[in-house]
């Protein structure tokens, strides 16, 4: 019967490893967590963006106003 091992419990093991037991270690887990990255990204296919603003109908008053909003104390005198 296997036993669930926490990341405290593996962090502390690997203090206690040597200099070179630690590259070894990393050497070791990195090439498979990138297998698992790829495997993972692979599986989730992405949401397309193509129409994401389709039937909205933003006018340049609108766009001006805005920036007007977003700009309009810039630069501030308190900074």
């Amino acid at each position: 019967m296997s036993s669930t091992v926490t990341l405290d419990e593996v962090l502390t093991l690997a203090h206690q490893l040597s200099s070179v037991d630690k590259v070894r270690l990393i050497e070791w887990i990195a090439p498979q967590l990138e297998r698992e990255l790829q495997t993972s990204a692979a599986q989730k296919p992405r949401k397309s963006l193509r129409g994401l603003w389709q039937g909205l109908n933003i006018t340049e008053d609108e766009i001006s106003e805005m920036r007007q909003d977003m700009w309009g104390e810039f630069p501030r005198e308190d900074i």
